[in-house]
């Protein structure tokens, strides 16, 4: 029996991005296990039947002796299990993964490149030397013989493929995680006061503070709408908003802050457009379940966001950090509610035609086959 090992820096990203892929990879006979670090749902991926490892990682970087005993954790997991292909998935599992999975000799790897995080975002001096070393890291991480990397737009492929960290030919584009139609039922919109809602960590890299901004100009134009942000803070994040600044929003009247909410389709149901004005983006998931429920979106063009829609036929793309930009584009769908549900509609057909979970399933038990066979 072949062994499978998934790395997910936490259970909760590995139950909403990959569960689906490990209980098919199961059925088809593979040995699945599963290592995260620590989270409530540890105990929901157990109840599942998967074989579950802690690894002590966290998602910073800032102690050198928790980064080497991350390591260790690692180390000690593959020379136990000797997996025969082992997935690593975000940033950290791919960087410290990539690289102990050479010293360790595991036959095979899939790195699943979902978003190229803040520091390819770079603008400052010291952010541009940690870019540099990210991209030496990635190097060395993915210079495993039997390997294939999986991204979720063209351009953080591109990147990596002309910075050498590796070859083309390694490479698999699967457009997101894929979502699972049947439970994004579409529901005609909500009547009477257009809202607009956007469903992301609370970060200043998804464009949050934008959206707020955006949400001031339309009520300095006397236009009627309901601006929801759906999410948490990521305290962990430096670019997290803060306690005080959604006190503020909700003093203020503008943005109704409503917190994490574990139904997304219930909450677009209630929804008449979805925003994501983020930075960058592997491919955005909000966006896809979105497309998914059948409503009109408004995103950044940036990669990974114009990749989740098909522009002027399923959304609108503006220009990143634009609140102007942003805030005309929500103004002309909520004057023009023909258009939006035209929209909304040709999203539902493009999540039907490209991002169905099954597709996505479909095309990782391919790799895990390819990368396996004779092994």
């Amino acid at each position: 029996m072949k062994r499978l090992v998934f790395l997910v820096n936490t259970p909760e990203f590995f139950l909403s991005h990959r569960l689906p892929i490990a209980i098919k990879a199961r059925n088809k006979g593979y040995d699945v296990h599963i290592a995260t670090g620590s989270g409530d749902a540890i105990g929901e991926i157990k109840e599942l039947g998967f074989r579950y490892h802690y690894i002590s990682i966290t998602r910073s970087g800032q102690n050198v002796f928790a980064e080497l005993k991350t390591l260790k954790s690692i180390y000690s997991l593959f020379k136990l299990l000797q997996p025969d292909v082992v997935h690593l998935v975000t940033i950290k599992p791919v960087l410290y993964g990539g690289l102990i999975a050479r010293i360790t000799g595991v036959k095979s790897v899939v790195a699943a490149i979902s978003g190229l995080g803040s520091v390819f975002l770079a603008e400052s001096v010291v952010k541009k030397v940690r870019r540099w070393i990210v991209i030496k890291l990635y190097k060395e991480a993915l210079k495993h013989k039997r390997l294939r990397v999986i991204f979720q737009n063209p351009d953080d492929r591109d990147l990596f493929t002309i910075h050498r960290i590796v070859a083309k030919s390694n490479t698999k584009l699967i457009r997101g995680s894929g979502v699972d139609l049947s439970e994004y039922a579409v529901y005609p919109e909500p009547i009477g006061r257009p809202v607009v809602s956007l469903a992301a960590r609370l970060l200043k890299d998804k464009g949050v503070f934008d959206f707020v901004e955006a949400g001031r100009l339309l009520k300095s134009r006397s236009i009627t709408v309901d601006m929801r942000l759906i999410g948490d803070r990521d305290p962990g994040n430096p670019s997290s908003v803060s306690e005080s600044d959604i006190s503020l929003w909700q003093k203020e009247g503008v943005i109704d802050v409503q917190g994490f909410k574990e139904s997304i389709a219930q909450e677009y149901a209630k929804s008449n457009i979805v925003c994501l004005p983020s930075y960058r983006e592997g491919l955005p998931k909000s966006l896809i379940e979105a497309a998914a429920c059948g409503r009109a979106v408004i995103t950044t063009d940036v990669p990974g966001c114009r990749d989740a829609i098909a522009p002027d036929v399923s959304g609108l793309l503006v220009s990143p950090k634009d609140p102007t930009a942003l805030a005309n584009a929500i103004e002309y769908l909520v004057k023009n509610p023909n258009i939006r549900v035209q929209m909304g509609k040709r999203g539902r057909q493009l999540a039907e035609k490209e991002f169905s979970v099954e597709k996505v399933i479909d095309e990782h038990i391919s790799i895990y086959d390819e990368l396996t066979k004779n092994v």
